[in-house]
């Protein structure tokens, strides 16, 4: 399998873990808690999304043009959107923790670990620097992971 297919594969998994949460009212939470992580995890993809720029959303994992964005929250994490997507539906699911609720959103963040690393092989392959970028930055939480 190549890695634009595995990348869609991916995103289809956590396509379903989102949807299977929705459908068991486990996304959401009245936990003021939950909420305020909920927001935080918005405001990141927010601020991840403008700050990328027009680029639009490729399905299968796709090296845009115009360079390697390393500004705004890129300038932490090498994947906020990815980030605030797992920050979203985990708050959700802990908030309704069952093993279902726990599967889905295994779905979600192996999801976007998989399309992490297609994206990191594609991406490294068209900007040699993106290695010197890797380097100086965390895939999803600084100065963990």
């Amino acid at each position: 399998m190549n890695l634009r297919t595995l990348s869609v594969t991916a995103y289809l998994a956590m396509l379903a873990g989102l949807i299977a949460l929705l459908f068991m009212r486990s996304l959401f939470s009245r936990s003021w808690f939950v909420i305020a992580l909920q927001a935080a995890a918005l405001l990141l993809f927010f601020w991840a999304r403008i700050t990328f720029g027009r680029r639009s959303f490729h399905l299968p994992a796709n090296p845009t043009e115009g360079g390697l964005v390393t500004s705004g929250p890129y300038r932490y994490i090498r994947h906020p959107i990815y980030t605030a997507m797992a920050l979203f539906v985990g708050a959700g699911a802990a908030a309704h923790l069952s093993w279902k609720t726990a599967l889905a959103f295994g779905f979600v963040l192996g999801g976007a670990l998989v399309r992490i690393y297609c994206e990191e092989t594609l991406v490294s392959l068209r900007y040699p620097e993106y290695k010197e970028y890797a380097a100086r930055t965390s895939r999803m939480v600084p100065y963990v992971f």
